[in-house]
């Protein structure tokens, strides 16, 4: 079951749904038949048990009771809070076990499980999300390498708050007597993710395809440093209407140059370089731990900015 994107419920709605810290992780089906063993399969319905060797114990822990369980494998940086990129290095290898093995002992994993569509050889797909939840927090699933997170019933907009207060991606909203609707974007799951933005410079486009032909699939963006270098933080193909793309697009043209502004050069096959001086606010979810923008989308041109007023904390190394 999968969540819509939206906002908060009406206030006056707020006591008919639960609240979830929305996980930046790999959405995970776990199967436990009740023999000792796991099966974990990814969103995608490939198998990825062999991924992940420590989540293996979790096989034995309801002894002989058969479950069905929904969550998110998670890497968590040092301050406990998910980290996509750590999690990168830990997918992909459900067919290197020996790797994944290795893997586990520099950057393990660990699980949180929000649902269980069925138990005890009973399909719980048509019972409420509320009775749901109670089911599962009953099991006592809270072992080294997975937990089951509260959920808030109603104080919608203090969780909000509370996500973004403490740099978490955002909120899932789910209505108490939702069912369980496998393969279904449902409005009865509704997701917030929380966008920061931030002031960048362009120093590079890439040509679009398609019906973009002729015009800017996406802009190569930047931020100076303290030491004054133009570093660059990613590329951004979203956010624009139509007439913002061509005007863009001639904005570019006027302002081509053969030299990369960006210090060091990015990896950007098929680049094109502009004069470093257009600025742009995109809002973005969150920074990879070289500085780059995950999930950035354009927002608009800040003609009121000068480059020189767009510099940014980046981490040591990003580019």
């Amino acid at each position: 079951m999968l969540a819509t994107a939206g906002a908060l419920p009406p206030a006056a709605q707020d006591d008919r749904w639960a609240y979830e810290t929305k996980q930046d992780g790999q959405r995970a089906v776990v199967y436990l038949p009740g023999d000792g063993t796991v099966l974990v399969r990814a969103r995608s319905g490939e198998e990825i048990t062999a991924a992940y060797p420590e989540l293996s114990p979790l096989g034995g822990v309801l002894g002989r009771v058969p479950a069905v369980l929904d969550g998110e494998v998670l890497a968590l940086d040092e301050h406990g809070r998910a980290d996509f990129q750590l999690l990168q290095s830990r997918m992909g290898l459900a067919h290197a076990p020996a790797r994944a093995a290795r893997m586990a002992a520099r950057v393990p994993v660990h699980l949180v499980l929000f649902d269980v569509p069925h138990l005890a050889g009973r399909p719980l797909l048509r019972v409420p999300y509320a009775q749901r939840r109670t089911r599962l927090e009953e099991l006592g699933l809270d072992g080294p390498h997975w937990s089951t997170p509260g959920a808030l019933v109603g104080h919608g907009a203090e969780a909000l708050r509370a996500t973004r207060e403490h740099g978490l991606e955002g909120l899932v909203c789910k209505r108490l007597d939702s069912p369980y609707e496998p393969g279904t974007r449902s409005r009865a799951w509704i997701k917030i993710r929380n966008i920061r933005a931030e002031d960048v410079i362009v120093g590079g486009w890439l040509p679009g395809k398609g019906r973009l032909t002729g015009l800017p699939g996406a802009v190569l963006v930047g931020q100076r440093s303290a030491d004054g270098r133009l570093r660059y933080v990613g590329g951004v193909g979203t956010g624009w209407s139509e007439a913002e793309r061509t005007e863009l697009a001639a904005l570019l043209r006027a302002a081509a140059t053969d030299a990369c502004p960006f210090d060091p050069v990015p990896a950007v096959p098929g680049a094109r370089w502009v004069t470093p001086r257009l600025v742009g606010e995109v809002g973005y979810s969150t920074r990879t731990r070289s500085g780059l923008l995950r999930h950035p989308s354009w927002l608009r041109l800040r003609p009121d900015l000068a480059p020189e007023e767009s510099a940014a904390d980046l981490p040591d190394g990003s580019g």
